[in-house]
């Protein structure tokens, strides 16, 4: 099963956290299989929020809202359950200053195309 794991922290306390540890987990979850993808995000001043209403596009600088903690980053696994999910989403060496966000992907695309081909 596949699992979002959105790594939040306080951008004030990344530089607690060492880049090397981070890769180094990376490269350890990447060699088991378990992580299909992850990347650090670039600060949250550096973010953009777009929304459509009524046909017309708004842009925003900075993220949709104010939060103690900012999404930092993520990494997508392949997890057999969720304890096994979270096993792996706690060894994310941003959880020792922030939070990881657990979520299953919901497989929205399998389940549209079961329902055109039951049609």
């Amino acid at each position: 099963m596949k699992y979002l794991c959105l790594v939040y922290l306080d951008e004030k306390r990344l530089p607690e956290l060492d880049d090397e540890d981070c890769v180094a987990y990376d490269s350890a979850i990447r060699n088991s299989g378990h992580c299909l993808a992850s990347e650090a995000l670039e600060s949250v001043q550096t973010a953009t929020t777009v929304r459509l209403r009524e046909g017309k596009v708004a842009v925003t600088d900075g993220p949709f809202a104010e939060t103690k903690e900012q999404l930092a980053g993520f990494y997508m696994i392949d997890a057999k359950d969720l304890d096994e999910a979270i096993r792996i989403a706690s060894g994310i060496p941003p959880a020792r200053v922030g939070s990881i966000e657990l979520r299953p992907v919901r497989p929205i695309r399998e389940t549209v195309a079961a329902l055109k081909h039951k049609s």
